[in-house]
């Protein structure tokens, strides 16, 4: 794996699911291309972490469900995490998190990592 890392930050609402599936689709070239790849949600986005909640949202009328571009991300090699910050003010328990949530973390891990990062994007 190559030493690079792409550190990608997403608050995309699934009230806005035509920004949902851009984060974790670029989040899976990144990791396919064997970078290490970390992504972390906030905001409303943690709530596509939450079983079933990503299952009904697609970007495009009869396009592919969220859940999918998020399973493709993980089946690649990408970290995802979310803020507990994000999880505490939208009444998500840990329990709660699907299995492709790589973890928790906080404020400071995440700009200690976009710190270090080759590349990060925000969405």
């Amino acid at each position: 794996m190559d030493e690079t890392l792409f550190f990608f930050m997403s608050a995309s609402p699934m009230k806005n699911p035509e920004r949902c599936a851009t984060p974790f689709y670029m989040a899976t070239v990144g990791a396919t291309l064997e970078y290490r790849t970390i992504m972390a949600l906030q905001m409303e986005a943690v709530n596509l972490f939450k079983p079933g909640v990503a299952d009904d949202l697609a970007a495009v009328d009869g396009g592919r469900p969220i859940i999918d571009f998020i399973r493709d991300a993980a089946s690649a090699g990408a970290e995802m995490y979310v803020c507990s910050g994000s999880l505490a003010a939208q009444g998500i328990g840990e329990e709660e998190l699907i299995e492709e949530c790589t973890g928790i973390v906080g404020g400071t891990w995440m700009i200690e990592e976009a710190q270090e990062a080759d590349l990060v994007i925000s969405y």
